[in-house]
């Protein structure tokens, strides 16, 4: 068998290995090799030195990666919403129901609606403290006096 006959076959199966890599982890990292690769197929059935074959590997991957992974990651990236707790973090709140982490009663009205909420520090807190969100765990607001929070700072 021909070294140029080998390198082809070696180019296809590096192109065979990176496709699967890729089909396996669907993360966009080795089907840029894939393109390098049946480049450099080519350029091996074209009689191309190894040294070209190589240099045409790494330049058609560092390219085909360069050019389409932003646009790829945009359409194969999910859409990241935001939450309730990401929109709630840090914003004040008005506590309407005691809070008594022992109880465990205590509620806290934000954003237009009513939630259950806990004390960060297990502070009792009674109806009408502002408090601020520090957290979220389930359906319940973890929260911290105002106070509190200005004494931390």
């Amino acid at each position: 068998m021909l070294v140029k006959d080998m390198m082809v076959w070696i180019w296809l199966g590096v192109v065979a290995l990176s496709v699967f890599v890729e089909a396996a982890t669907l993360t966009l990292v080795s089907i840029w090799f894939a393109a390098g690769a049946l480049c450099a197929t080519f350029a091996a059935y074209a009689g191309a030195s190894l040294t070209a074959q190589l240099l045409i590997f790494v330049v058609v991957s560092i390219a085909a990666c360069a050019a389409v992974r932003p646009l790829a990651k945009r359409f194969v990236a999910p859409h990241v919403v935001p939450t309730n707790a990401d929109r709630l973090l840090g914003c004040e709140a008005r506590v309407t129901e005691d809070i008594d982490n022992e109880g465990p009663t205590g509620a806290v009205y934000v954003d237009g609606k009513t939630w259950t909420a806990r004390s960060a520090d297990g502070q009792r807190l009674p109806a009408g403290t502002v408090v601020e969100i520090e957290g979220m765990e389930g359906v319940k607001l973890i929260v911290r006096s105002r106070a509190a929070v200005g004494e931390r700072a």
